[in-house]
């Protein structure tokens, strides 16, 4: 066992305490009784010895009293040389109830909510390179026969370009609308429109699409833009795992706190283990092909701005989810 390891499983006497002035004036105070009681069995000792007992008897008692008073402080200056070097994994020991207590256990806040951030980031590398790496491989496979004669600038192939090209283009702008979403630079700009003339304006074009709004004249009070977005990621996410001929049903229902927007498809649904996750960055719901894995996460974030939620229902085949958008 290492001395530090050791020192960590020592125990903290002063613990309990809460106040770093009061351990210190305990300490002091206690190092005088115990010098004091030293003199008095010393008393026929020579001074010098007398004296000498007394300072190792007091050493003695700072030493017991005060261990884990300034532990922390040293374990953060070691956690903080570990974090320059990229290592957040280093937790300090916060069992005192003082000033030192409160600021191990904020350094320890501090060091998850880096570790996160940094996970984060390497996630968010790592993915966003696996992404861009397929169109651009495809696009690059496509105009490298163009360019050796192997194939034909002809409408067929040009399309498979323009494809890898727009898929580039949308996972670009799918990127920068959740950086802008997450930075919260994103302001709402809410606005009263009818829900039946949206949803019909925003699912034209897409196939396969049957509307119910109920009032039909039922309206709602929202950022048109960002609920667009929700409605596009979520109705093109079912188009894309729905089976063909197979209707997507796109619903909305006035409620007492707002409205709920369901969309509906008879694809192979989302496992319930994975529900929970569905919505966070580059996940497919356990779907392996199509889509960037961004959609659903840019829907969450913009339905929270609204101040609603999210989530996908319980359905015996294929999948269903709500968005609840609440009055202003």
């Amino acid at each position: 066992m290492t001395p530090t390891a050791f020192g960590r499983r020592l125990p903290r006497p002063l613990d309990p305490l809460s106040s770093f002035k009061l351990k210190v004036s305990l300490i002091v105070g206690i190092v005088l009784v115990v010098a004091s009681i030293t003199f008095w069995f010393g008393a026929g000792w020579q001074f010098r010895y007398a004296l000498l007992a007394a300072l190792v008897m007091s050493l003695a008692a700072t030493q017991v009293l005060a261990h884990g008073m300034t532990s922390p402080l040293r374990e953060m200056t070691a956690a903080a040389k570990a974090m320059a070097r990229g290592d957040y994994s280093t937790r300090v020991r916060a069992t005192s109830r003082d000033e030192v207590g409160q600021l191990a256990e904020a350094f320890n806040t501090m060091s998850t909510d880096l570790e996160a951030a940094d996970t984060y980031r390497r996630e968010l590398i790592g993915n966003v390179s696996h992404e861009l790496k397929t169109p651009i491989a495809a696009l690059r496979a496509v105009l490298e026969n163009i360019a050796d004669g192997v194939t034909e600038p002809d409408p067929r192939t040009l399309a498979v370009a323009l494809r890898q090209t727009e898929k580039l283009g949308d996972l670009v702008s799918e990127l920068l609308d959740l950086s802008r979403l997450e930075g919260g630079v994103l302001q709402l700009k809410p606005e009263q429109f009818g829900v039946h003339d949206f949803l019909a304006e925003v699912t034209a074009g897409q196939p396969r699409i049957a509307l119910e709004v109920h009032p039909v004249d039922l309206a709602v009070r929202a950022d048109r833009s960002r609920l667009t977005q929700v409605v596009t990621n979520l109705v093109e996410n079912a188009v894309r795992h729905a089976p063909s001929g197979t209707d997507i049903t796109v619903s909305a229902v006035e409620t007492r706190d707002g409205i709920n927007l369901d969309v509906v498809d008879d694809g192979p649904g989302i496992a319930p283990a994975e529900r929970n996750t569905v919505f966070d960055r580059f996940t497919r719901g356990g779907a392996t092909g199509g889509g960037t894995g961004l959609g659903l996460a840019i829907a969450r974030w913009a339905t929270e701005l609204h101040g609603g939620t999210i989530e996908v229902l319980d359905r015996s085949t294929g999948c269903h989810i709500r968005v609840s958008i609440p009055h202003s």
